[in-house]
């Protein structure tokens, strides 16, 4: 029975891990539901991720945390008119 032969495997980039459970230093994160999720270069990135995930599940509670300043928006969802 043959072996495999196991060819040179290419050197993975090590990931940039972000806990969830702790506070970003730098950028803006999405908090949904009072868990860190993604995380953002720009406040409008960060509003406008938001604002995507508000409009498909409107009954989430979204916010934008600032790590500079450490403090959190929330994202208004449109009232209708």
């Amino acid at each position: 029975m043959k072996k495999p032969k196991i060819e040179a495997v290419e050197e993975q980039q090590p990931r940039k891990i972000l806990r969830a459970d702790k506070a970003p230093t730098t950028g803006y994160s999405l908090v949904v539901d009072g868990h860190f999720k993604s995380h953002h270069d720009t406040v409008e990135a960060a509003e406008e991720a938001g604002m995507a995930l508000k409009n498909k599940f409107p009954m989430l509670q979204v916010q934008v945390y600032d790590a500079a300043t450490k403090t959190r928006s929330m994202v208004q969802w449109p009232v209708p008119a």
